[in-house]
């Protein structure tokens, strides 16, 4: 494919009106979510969720689709990625008990943009299972998968960072790399996907691409430069952008550098997660995409034709989040609401023109044409150094895991699923203390590069039964790799190892280095 010509659009017929390609669409839904309430003040709202399926809902978008209640994620699921003792945390805090573990708070990072607050683990655990179940269900034939309640991506293995606990979207990924050689993972949220990039930062099996603000903000990563290290090398792409940026400039990126990665990487499926603070007006955000301009790259994406799992993330102004990821799902549908917003429960949150739209500002962009044709060349030239995409010898594979979801209208929300499921748990117990910066305030994240490269016992990665390459300790870069490769957790390990001891060679710590802009 030209990168010129790659802005027309993907290698399907139109998405939406009546030429559009009927997909499979599923969907996830716990009618709980709306309830929890990370605090008074806080710019982070579950309610959104509620509020979008409403808009479903009246719009009639949900008898098209699969709708499904997520399982929780069991501690076992979580452990994939995170390390046990974060999870055990996790499970047991309560806003009553959180003053008599202070160290822990700290270790965690929990407690300002992260609070306890009542129900924090459900929580975690309905939005973590229902990202895995759309991944499930993408490995068994549905074409698109929706879980408005995920893509919170700034969770790393061993803390708490951004208004995210848990990575559902590393967990979703690990479930897709079991009949998939290769992932991609696309962000269009404001704050840069770093506990995304940096779980996979060592790897070709998937490919991250994060479209963000980068400067003087949260969480201060996801410099150009950053490209990956190792076997993955290249396979991280960052698109730095400056306030103000318009749907105009942002395709003029988008469709090009996305275009080039369908082109060289050719993943069997794509992970796009959807944040809405890059909207303009956004409570936190400072970009001035529309709604139509944000959902084109979902348009964009689906065109391709390859398994797409859809994700929320950020967004802050609720009432345009709702809009946006109606509108999205719609897409998804080769659907077009009309703009005229049928009557809903949350209708006095639109209020005065009651439209699924609205305009974006008059703020000036600041990226000029010459920065964005310099940021366009740099990334088309990373990706020409890629001359095929990766491949990997597959050894006996894991087992599916077996999550048997309930439609929103069955009677039996405690089923789980499969008890001899493969999901492995992580006795990783260190994490390293880093200084930080809140998200609410300065929005910038450091953390102390000197214990970046220790291992413990002296040791690299193991890779005997994991079929990865030791990781170096010294990579020349602004980032540190990762304290291991989640592309590594049972992937490619054949299953009559799958319950060996986790190798005592593991990286300590959180990737670390973290620049400052």
């Amino acid at each position: 494919m030209d990168p010129s010509s790659a802005g027309s659009g993907g290698n399907s017929l139109p998405s939406v009106g009546p030429d559009g390609q009927k997909r499979r669409v599923c969907y996830f839904y716990d009618p709980d979510v709306g309830n929890y309430y990370y605090g008074q003040g806080h710019p982070m709202k579950p309610h959104r969720i509620r509020m979008t399926h409403s808009l479903l809902a009246r719009y009639g978008l949900l008898n098209q689709m699969q709708v499904y209640r997520p399982n929780p994620a069991r501690d076992r699921d979580l452990c994939r990625f995170h390390a046990d003792d974060y999870i055990n945390f996790l499970r047991s805090v309560t806003p009553e008990t959180q003053q008599d573990q202070i160290r822990l708070l700290k270790r965690f990072n929990v407690g300002e943009d992260c609070p306890v607050f009542d129900g924090l683990y459900s929580f975690c655990q309905t939005y973590a299972g229902a990202s895995v179940g759309g991944a499930v269900k993408l490995n068994h034939g549905h074409d698109i998968a929706i879980n408005w309640s995920g893509g919170l991506h700034h969770a790393k293995k061993c803390e708490a960072s951004g208004f995210c606990y848990v990575n559902d979207i590393v967990l979703a990924i690990l479930e897709l790399l079991k009949h998939h050689e290769r992932v991609l993972y696309v962000d269009i949220d404001i704050h840069h996907g770093d506990g995304v990039e940096e779980a996979f930062y060592t790897t070709d099996r998937v490919m991250t691409v994060s479209f963000h603000k980068f400067g003087d903000y949260f969480p201060g990563t996801g410099d150009i430069r950053d490209i990956g290290h190792s076997k993955g090398k290249y396979y991280s792409l960052n698109v730095p952008l400056d306030d103000g940026i318009d749907d105009e400039s942002y395709q003029s990126l988008f469709k090009p550098i996305m275009g080039k990665v369908m082109e060289v990487f050719r993943p069997g499926a794509v992970v796009l997660q959807c944040g809405a603070d890059s909207l303009s007006g956004d409570r936190l955000g400072c970009f001035n995409l529309s709604i139509k301009g944000h959902a084109e790259c979902v348009r964009y994406m689906r065109s391709f034709n390859v398994p797409l799992l859809l994700l929320g993330g950020g967004g802050y102004t609720i009432r345009n989040v709702a809009r946006c990821w109606c509108y999205e799902t719609g897409v998804a549908l080769g659907q077009e609401p009309e703009d005229k917003m049928p009557v809903n429960e949350y209708y006095e949150y639109f209020g005065p023109d009651y439209t699924l739209h609205v305009a974006p500002s008059n703020m000036e962009n600041k990226n000029t044409r010459q920065q964005l044709d310099d940021i366009r060349s740099k990334l088309l030239d990373n990706l020409s150094k890629l001359r095929h995409a990766p491949s990997v010898h597959f050894q006996e594979r894991v087992p599916d895991t077996e999550i048997p979801e309930q439609d929103e209208d069955q009677d039996d929300p405690d089923e789980r699923h499969d008890p001899d499921s493969d999901m492995e748990v992580d006795d990783h117990k260190a994490v390293e203390e880093s200084s930080r910066r809140s998200i609410l305030g300065i929005k910038i994240k450091r953390e102390f590069g000197e214990n970046a490269t220790r291992v413990q016992d002296g040791g690299r990665v193991a890779s005997e039964h994991r079929g990865l390459e030791p990781m170096a300790e010294d990579i020349g870069s602004s980032k540190q790799a990762p304290q291991a490769d989640a592309s590594a957790m049972a992937i490619d390990e054949p299953s009559n190892v799958k319950n060996e001891p986790e190798s005592s060679t593991k990286l300590q710590g959180q990737a670390a280095a973290y620049h400052k802009p």
